[in-house]
């Protein structure tokens, strides 16, 4: 019984942790493509004929911005669907 009660505490952490990636990911994320868009037109506006470089720029930063949110979507799903600890609990557990 003891054991049971311990795994599902590890997993109602799991899931806050990996909600809290996810979240803190992605509102991160926001702040950053605001920034980025918000940059991007000031620029336009003042030297409009770097159209081309400042567009190519921005995309490959906003790639940047997506693969920071890919890899803590990893990291989450990792932990959800293979916990690392659990073996660590069992062993606790026996």
């Amino acid at each position: 019984m003891e054991a049971a009660v311990l795994i599902a505490q590890l997993n109602s952490v799991t899931v806050f942790g990996v909600c809290l990636i996810l979240a803190l990911g992605a509102f991160g994320t926001a702040i950053g493509f605001a920034l980025l868009g918000g940059k991007f037109l000031e620029a336009l506006a003042r030297q409009p004929e770097l159209e081309s470089r400042l567009v190519a720029r921005m995309f490959l930063v906003a790639g940047l911005l997506d693969a920071v949110v890919m890899i803590g979507i990893g990291i989450g799903m990792w932990f959800a669907f293979s916990s690392p600890f659990a073996a660590q609990v069992l062993a606790l557990v026996k």
